[in-house]
């Protein structure tokens, strides 16, 4: 079993105020039992990788670029992958004084080590024996966290996993800690609390973008994350791919669950050896939640991996 836990501190919406969110604890622990074995780096193998293993797997691992700031403020993607990693832009909202409309900018979010950026980004190694499938658990999700009130910036949440390669257990640590192989076909989005909506969203939904939504039992939504940087500012509601087909594509789901996340979700397959995976958790700018009053709270980002019950040559 696969756990990380991480405390945190938002398609349609942007923060209009271009409020961050802010990080009061950070805490990661990913644990590997039931045959994976878990690395910060591809080297030393345990059932146990902390944060401080992933913010110091730099004296193993000279290509690490693990990213955890302190603050997050809303970025979005639209899936799009260069050289192994998300493109991600942070966009930036500001009311025309003509028109009175908020207006969108997006800038190229850039990764590095450390506490900078908006966005949390870091590699994890894992190692089977056996080709294996694995799922998200219930336990999994993103919630709100401590007395951050009824702000719904966990609805916006997204987590990520580019599978960057696959070697064998024996190759050169150098060529495993290399994999960036990351393309749209092994890149997966999952969109937590998809379902669940605040009033404040179904209110700016409806105003803003003219969409009707309703706060439990909603489907679905589908949205156009950003793809390039927007230097001449656009209005929000002419955020999408058919308005503006040079900034926006529609971005992949590739897992989505409910707010109660009733059962296990299948996820990607193993294969033996040693794989490559860059882990994303950001708030979606482009999610109808990512709204003003949604900003300042606590959320947790709870990932928990495991075997599946069925695995290949199983016979069900």
């Amino acid at each position: 079993m696969l756990t990380a836990v991480i405390l945190v501190a938002s398609t349609y919406a942007w923060f209009t105020a271009n409020q961050t969110v802010t990080v009061e604890k950070l805490q990661v622990n990913v644990a590997a039992q039931n045959g994976l074995q878990i690395s910060a780096d591809g080297s030393v193998w345990s059932a146990l990788v902390k944060k401080t293993d992933l913010q110091t797997a730099a004296t193993t691992y000279n290509t690490l670029v693990n990213q955890f700031p302190a603050t997050l403020s809303p970025v979005s993607t639209s899936g799009a992958v260069d050289n192994g990693k998300l493109k991600m832009f942070a966009g930036a909202t500001e009311t025309n004084t003509t028109t009175g409309k908020y207006e969108l900018t997006a800038t190229a979010a850039t990764e590095s080590t450390g506490a900078s950026g908006d966005f949390i980004a870091f590699d994890i190694f894992l190692k089977v024996e056996t080709t294996t499938n694995i799922e998200l658990t219930t336990n999994s999700g993103v919630r709100l966290s401590g007395e951050g009130g009824s702000q719904g910036i966990q609805n916006a949440a997204r987590i990520a996993f580019l599978v960057e390669g696959n070697q064998s257990s024996g190759t050169a640590l150098s060529t495993i800690q290399a994999m960036s192989g990351a393309t749209a076909t092994n890149r997966f989005i999952w969109e937590p609390n998809y379902d669940v909506h605040t009033a404040a969203a179904v209110q700016h939904a409806l105003g803003t973008y003219g969409k009707t939504i309703s706060q439990t039992g909603q489907a679905i939504i589908g949205y156009d994350g950003v793809k390039a940087a927007i230097s001449t500012a656009i209005p929000v509601e002419n955020a999408t791919a058919a308005a503006n087909p040079t900034y926006f594509d529609p971005t992949p789901i590739a897992y989505s669950t409910t707010a109660a996340f009733p059962s296990n979700v299948a996820i990607f397959q193993l294969q033996p050896g040693i794989t490559k995976v860059r882990v994303y958790m950001w708030i979606e700018g482009q999610d109808v939640d990512c709204e003003n009053s949604a900003s300042g709270a606590n959320i947790d980002f709870d990932l928990q991996i495991t075997k599946s019950a069925t695995q290949p040559g199983s016979g069900g």
